[in-house]
């Protein structure tokens, strides 16, 4: 893109005022009302920042629901999920980390029970986020006079936990008319240096600037953002979709215990995975997590067998015993293998084996 040039400063206004949401409503003439109302007008060079939640609404993607942490739910994930990622259990929930089919990973596909209107339900995310800040920013530019190839743009917005940080941020779902990256790679920082990596997410960077103003309980959807740079803004710029890492880029397609778990022949979100039964987000006692290893070692090993002892505490900390067998020293050797992987995606080692062709005794701890 064009060379990088600073905003000299940058506002962000609260849109206030902004009704409750129907299915069908026009979102661009209620934001523009709701600016005028409040003093502001858009103007070329300003971005709006539109929460997911309102355009889902007047797309009518609410899901009516019984209970918002039960089978409606479950359902409602698994019809936005293209692949799962990670998995755990939280008493008698499940918390599944997704690829969503509005393209980005996230927990639960983006199925959202908060602020989703008097009726309640959940809502789902728009399939194509982009498409639909394209169509918001083409219907503001036409309730504001400007011309179509105005600087002016558009961010919708979703929330998310962020991989390795606590707590969650607003970032772009998706976004029309503005870049999403500043790409410094090939330029120099402040000491001459060349940069070699560097592309600043400048549309997160919005989304999440946004939220300051907005927040999650105060009925502020969207946000007006003045000042940025005018390199940032083009018509045709890519959506925010180019922002999502999948595919060969993605070193983290699946969380270390479910890639164990998948290498085993319970990939994350399967039969499998349930039959095995899933590891949880507390603490769990040693002997359970020995059966759900045992379970795993045993998939792919129909005529093997084990017999699990019972938790012993030791020095070392409780360990249990557990006796392999199966119909041939190969078919025992496999099953060996299987639960020395199996105990690793259950934070367990194994050791002191003893035994021969017929039967292996080990320790778990």
């Amino acid at each position: 893109m064009s060379p990088r040039t600073e905003a000299a400063a940058v506002e962000v206004h609260p849109v206030r005022g902004v009704p409750e949401v129907r299915p069908g409503d026009d979102v661009a003439a209620l934001l523009v009302v709701a600016l005028r109302a409040g003093g502001l007008d858009l103007r070329a060079g300003d971005a709006l920042v539109v929460s997911s939640k309102i355009l889902s609404k007047a797309l009518g993607l609410t899901v009516a629901a019984e209970g918002l942490d039960g089978p409606d739910r479950t359902a409602a994930v698994a019809s936005q999920t293209r692949r799962v990622v990670a998995e755990r259990r939280t008493g008698d929930r499940v918390t599944r980390i997704v690829e969503s089919l509005a393209g980005p990973v996230m927990a639960a596909a983006g199925v959202d029970a908060s602020n989703t209107g008097p009726d309640g339900g959940l809502l789902l995310l728009p399939p194509d986020p982009d498409a639909v800040a394209v169509a918001l920013r083409s219907a503001l530019a036409g309730y504001a006079a400007l011309a179509p190839d105005a600087a002016l743009g558009v961010v919708v917005t979703d929330t998310a936990g962020r991989t390795w940080r606590a707590g969650q941020v607003d970032f772009a779902l998706g976004c029309a008319g503005l870049a999403v990256l500043d790409d410094l790679r090939g330029g120099r920082d402040a000491d001459g240096r060349r940069l070699d990596v560097t592309a600043r997410a400048v549309a997160d960077e919005v989304a999440s600037a946004a939220d300051l103003v907005k927040g999650k309980a105060d009925g502020v959807p969207a946000a007006l953002v003045r000042g940025l740079p005018p390199t940032w803004f083009a018509p045709a710029a890519v959506g925010a979709a180019s922002l999502v890492r999948t595919g060969p880029g993605d070193w983290f397609a699946l969380g270390h215990v479910e890639a164990l778990r998948a290498a085993l022949g319970a990939p994350p979100g399967s039969a499998a995975a349930e039959s095995v039964g899933l590891p949880a987000t507390e603490p769990e006692p040693v002997g359970t997590r020995v059966d759900r290893a045992v379970a795993l070692a045993l998939l792919d090993v129909p005529d093997g067998a084990v017999d699990v002892g019972v938790p012993v505490t030791g020095p070392g900390g409780p360990t249990v015993e557990v006796a392999l067998s199966a119909g041939d020293p190969v078919e025992l050797g496999r099953l060996l293998a299987r639960l020395e992987t199996a105990a690793v995606a259950e934070g367990l080692r194994l050791t002191d084996r003893v035994g021969g062709a017929d039967e292996v005794r080990v320790r778990l701890r």
